[in-house]
């Protein structure tokens, strides 16, 4: 295992960077929508991960010893959780703003918290009750709107897309809970991207779309990002607590918000600015399951 650095500032930035990243992959990922098969977007985004996230391992002289793995089926139930999340993720953000599709990513840690009470048997507390009541009430407000219109088919196919994203995600990472105590960071980063490519590249007999060069760019970048901001947070994650990244968490989903209104000129809509807290303080109490709240009351 890597041993941790104390570093807070470092690992804020770097957080922050990574939330950029992420932004700029998503608008890749969305300006090439239209014109792009999701299975070739998944394919490119993921191959041209591989290029920062190996630079990476060989940084840290983890390539290619550190690809030996004692967890192949480990290795393959995460990398297919993963890919089908990226599909699943890259299809909503077809259909939705960049904005809304980020904010249903934040169901993740919420449906962490309930994931580990049926799958490994933790404490359904009523801090998870309340996280989860808080998630759910804030997926209602955003989607009730679309469902009084008729035109808006597309809006309520990407928000169950942007659910069922965050669900395979959280059986992504649910695997890597259970196979990180004997694989490497970046073992568990490159199997998931071969694999990903390999799924995404499965899509070709179907039909890919003729490439223009902006569009193959685009393509490229939405790689490069991609794996830049999985390099971000992992260093993050090695430079500071998770509890003292976590509000910048939220910091990132600013990016997102001014690419939609800067970029493709698209509102925020009022479901999006009544869930949004609704979202965000059940997955903040999701995350800090228990210690942010008993603390002051001991105190």
């Amino acid at each position: 295992m890597t041993e941790l650095v104390d570093r807070p500032l470092a690992g804020i930035v770097l957080r922050l960077l990574s939330g950029v990243l992420f932004t700029g992959m998503m608008v890749c990922v969305k300006a090439v929508s239209e014109t792009v098969e999701v299975g070739q977007t998944v394919f490119f985004r993921s191959a041209f991960a591989l290029i920062p996230i190996m630079i990476f391992m060989m940084w840290r002289k983890e390539f290619p010893r550190g690809l030996a793995t004692r967890r192949p089926g480990g290795h393959l139930l995460r990398s297919g959780f993963g890919a089908a999340a990226m599909f699943a993720s890259f299809a909503a953000v077809a259909l939705l703003p960049i904005s809304e599709a980020t904010l249903l990513a934040q169901l993740t840690p919420v449906m962490m918290a309930v994931g580990g009470v049926v799958l490994l048997g933790e404490r359904f507390s009523r801090q998870r009750a309340l996280a989860l009541g808080l998630a759910l009430a804030g997926v209602l407000v955003l989607i009730l709107p679309s469902l009084n219109f008729e035109s808006s088919t597309g809006n309520v196919t990407g928000y169950v897309l942007g659910v069922l994203s965050a669900l395979l995600t959280t059986g992504a990472l649910l695997t890597v809970r259970r196979i990180s105590r004997t694989e490497t960071a970046g073992a568990i980063a490159f199997y998931f991207i071969l694999v990903s490519a390999l799924a995404g590249l499965a899509t070709l007999p179907m039909g890919w779309a003729p490439l223009s060069q902006e569009a193959l760019g685009l393509l490229v970048l939405s790689g490069l990002f991609g794996g830049a901001a999985h390099i971000c947070m992992t260093l993050a994650l090695r430079y500071a607590e998770a509890s003292r990244l976590a509000p910048f968490e939220y910091v990132a989903l600013l990016w997102p918000i001014l690419a939609d209104l800067l970029i493709f000129h698209v509102p925020i809509s009022s479901g999006f600015l009544f869930a949004l807290p609704l979202m965000l303080a059940g997955a903040g109490l999701a995350a800090f399951e228990g210690r942010q709240i008993r603390w002051p009351l001991r105190r």
